[in-house]
């Protein structure tokens, strides 16, 4: 069985909520796959189990999207199925999108075409991880199965794209705070703020373009304009999203703007996981990032 690797939204945060273009990654750090253990235990992965039953329940109403072999994915937790992962729970890194992956890589009963529709995948993965959040957009589950860059375009369509690889002294990084944090309070706060038509006008016409000017410069690795977008996105988390961004590290992103040779930007919802960062000058920046786990996710 094949792994499944997390995920790490580039551009999006919220934003993608008033339509702006999102664009995610896989993050071949962190893994899981479906295993069984060496010898046989007599015990059950219960969370695989109520997932099963899940599927069961939306097949008994006739409300799956997709068919399912269901008999043999029940037969194979009772015989020891777990879902080995180092992806960590709570950091906004896809880790129930890699367990939904590998469920349908294993036990789908799809036609091969259907696999590489990325509408068809996004509205089944979409109600396969509804299980874990209530509500899915299913774009986790998505680049962990395609393991490949998706953008989301104004209109809401999907698509595969190819970044270039570079090196080089710059860097976008991923700052771990070392705590985990629920997505649905904050993302219901935002929703909350959004009623305020002040709030909504800034997020739809200030954030939203900001968001969409970051994803084409990086993806036409025009680095120079990326930290320019960088830093107005960054400036405008810190004026306007002040309750997503972790107490102690307010004043680190305050040094950022201040220096300018480095930037912080949420990593999802915030509150913690990971807070996502750009520098031209990694081993300069690193005078300040010193103290903290930094782990380079693209240079150049």
């Amino acid at each position: 069985m094949r792994s499944f690797y997390s995920k790490v939204l580039l551009f999006g945060e919220y934003s993608i909520i008033r339509n702006s273009m999102g664009l995610a990654v896989p993050y071949q750090l962190f893994e899981g796959k479906l295993t069984f253990p060496r010898e046989k235990k007599d015990r059950f992965d219960s969370e695989l189990k109520a997932f099963c039953q899940y599927l069961k329940n939306l097949d008994t109403r006739g409300e799956l999207l997709c068919s399912f072999d269901l008999s043999s994915f029940e037969f194979d937790i009772g015989q020891g199925l777990y879902f080995d992962s180092s992806i960590p729970q709570g950091y906004g890194v896809g880790s129930s999108g890699a367990v939904v992956a590998a469920i349908f890589e294993n036990y789908a009963l799809c036609e091969v075409d259907q696999r590489d529709n990325l509408d068809y995948l996004k509205n089944v993965f979409s109600q396969m991880e509804s299980h874990f959040h209530g509500s899915s957009s299913g774009f986790d589950p998505l680049i962990s199965f395609l393991d490949s860059p998706i953008l989301i375009s104004e209109s809401r369509e999907y698509q595969k794209v190819d970044i270039e690889k570079n090196s080089g002294d710059g860097a976008i990084f991923l700052l771990n705070t070392g705590r985990p944090r629920r997505t649905e309070p904050l993302v219901n706060l935002f929703l909350e703020k959004c009623k305020a038509a002040s709030f909504e006008n800034l997020c739809d016409n200030v954030l939203a373009p900001i968001t969409n000017n970051c994803i084409e410069a990086f993806i036409t690795n025009d680095k120079e304009s990326l930290f320019e977008f960088f830093r107005e996105l960054s400036d405008f988390q810190f004026r306007h999203f002040g309750p997503m961004i972790p107490n102690l590290y307010s004043d680190l992103w305050k040094t950022g703007l201040k220096h300018e040779n480095f930037y912080l930007k949420l990593c999802g919802a915030g509150g913690g996981g990971f807070l996502l960062g750009m520098t031209m000058n990694l081993k300069e920046a690193m005078k300040e990032l010193g103290p903290y786990e930094i782990r380079p996710l693209y240079r150049f």
